[in-house]
């Protein structure tokens, strides 16, 4: 079982983060539609894109650990793009990273980071860097949720994406009350980047 050890000054639990921010979590699928309905279709050249990005991630990803730059230049660079995050109106900013380490059944120590990308103050991109492939994205889930309980304007909807490249998650925070979607992974058939990308184009509106 995955220990979290440390995130220096964070929160490292969702209870933490409820009884901090005064949360819940709501699993009713009504709260969360965002992710689920209404998403709009893709073209053919943006599948087409979402298959290179995913060969590619796969190609590098045999021949052992991909670190944060590679990921982001590989997956999450081409996946913004594709999404207009680069455009008007919207504007991206850098936060500050988390330093973690976790602890697995071996006694063995890794180390990774979480860093964050804020669009448009109520959309937030996580990144969790780590030493290795198994390093659970939901580690990185209660980072997300203290950024966005710190967004100014909180009687407003705010979605954030957890992911290290191979797997990716959506948040939802409204009115006190959370959810989270499905985790979609590369490592499955179906180029899951697709539902990824369609989620991405709902939630900017």
């Amino acid at each position: 079982m995955v220990q979290v050890l440390a995130i220096t000054d964070y929160i490292d639990s969702l209870a933490e983060a409820e009884t901090r921010f005064g949360i819940s979590r709501n699993d009713e699928p009504s709260f969360f539609t965002e992710w689920s309905s209404d998403l709009p279709e893709l073209t053919n050249g943006e599948k087409e894109r979402l298959d290179l990005i995913k060969q590619r991630y796969l190609y590098h990803r045999q021949y052992g650990h991909l670190l944060e730059n590679v990921v982001n230049f590989i997956v999450i660079a081409p996946l913004l793009e594709l999404a207009g995050f680069y455009d008007p109106p919207f504007r991206l900013r850098s936060e500050v990273s988390v330093r973690l380490e976790i602890e697995d059944r071996d006694k063995k120590v890794y180390q990774g980071r979480i860093d964050s990308l804020v669009i448009q103050e109520n959309f937030w991109i996580i990144l969790v860097e780590a030493k290795r492939t198994s390093f659970n994205i939901e580690v990185a889930l209660p980072q997300a949720l203290a950024y966005m309980s710190a967004n100014p304007q909180p009687q407003k909807a705010s979605f954030g994406l957890v992911s290290n490249g191979a797997y990716s998650m959506f948040v939802k925070l409204e009115q006190s009350q959370y959810g989270f979607s499905d985790d979609f992974s590369l490592n499955r058939q179906h180029n899951e980047l697709y539902d990824v990308l369609r989620i991405l184009n709902r939630l900017k509106g």
